[in-house]
């Protein structure tokens, strides 16, 4: 048995764990057999402190890549986070900037406009204050 052990702790790596179970018998069922539950203790006390040896080897490796996983979300969860402030930040300057150049460019447009138009309404409303002929008022009640 314990050459099965060490044999089988050879071919374990850090990730695989051994499990060595002791032979116990079960309960007799008979109702003509006294109660016997004591197990054998095929196992001596070395063997069982290589198990716990291997156990414990094995629980470290675990709680170690459990340590490093998160640590290495927690890490890509700050650089995610902060790449999406940085990116609102930057957006927000983006879109400030782009609104003050549209109403840059509509406040000019409409200079532009009422400067190309001024002369067009000067010339309306010259006309407007011109004395209207009245004879165009009757056109067509005869």
């Amino acid at each position: 048995m314990e050459e099965a052990a060490a044999t089988q702790r050879d071919q374990s790596t850090d990730t695989e764990s051994v499990i060595i179970q002791p032979d116990l018998d079960p309960p007799a069922m008979c109702p003509d057999e006294p109660d016997r539950r004591e197990p054998k203790t095929n196992l001596n006390q070395g063997e069982i402190f290589k198990a716990l040896e291997i156990i414990e080897r094995d629980s470290l490796a675990i709680a170690g890549s459990f340590t490093s996983l998160f640590a290495s979300l927690r890490f890509a969860l700050s650089e995610a986070t902060s790449t999406s402030v940085d990116h609102m930040q930057c957006f927000g300057d983006a879109t400030a900037r782009l609104q003050e150049s549209v109403l840059d460019a509509a406040t000019k447009g409409n200079r532009y406009i009422n400067s190309c138009m001024s002369p067009y309404l000067r010339i309306v409303d010259d006309i407007l204050d011109m004395p209207f002929p009245t004879h165009f008022w009757n056109y067509g009640a005869d």
